[in-house]
């Protein structure tokens, strides 16, 4: 049974995703770890949230372990592994689905700031809830 606290997503590699050397190009691992946050975070959060709420990122730390190729199918799956105060840890593994093997993990750090003013914001309670289900 998949842990309902995991948000996946699937990808196909295409020719527009590699480098010169044929490989997945590591900013795109990067954008495809931003994406599926904002996928997630996107798919539960409630309306107001979206309206008032914007996530901005304090840093990544991406660990490259094996090169995707054209044609591979990638699992990238993602969770909230921590919220403190303004701030909040995702980690985010991409797999290749059809082998098992471990392509690329991060760790990002987000920090949660009002729309209106610009400034951080407290993460509420009922935040965590509902990415905690």
């Amino acid at each position: 049974m998949q842990n309902p606290n995991i948000f996946q997503e699937r990808i196909t590699v295409t020719a527009e995703h590699l480098d010169e050397l044929e490989h997945v190009n590591n900013v795109q691992y990067l954008q495809w770890i931003q994406d599926v946050a904002k996928h997630h975070w996107d798919s539960k959060a409630d309306p107001a949230w979206l309206e008032k709420y914007a996530w901005v990122t304090i840093n990544h730390f991406i660990e490259y372990k094996k090169p995707a190729f054209l044609g591979d199918h990638l699992l990238i799956q993602t969770h909230v592994h921590e919220w403190e105060g303004v701030k909040s840890n995702r980690l985010v593994s991409i797999t290749n689905e059809s082998t098992g093997v471990l392509i690329v993990q991060s760790s990002t750090s987000w920090c949660m700031i009002d729309r209106g003013n610009n400034r951080p914001a407290r993460i509420l309670k009922e935040m965590v809830e509902a990415f905690s289900d």
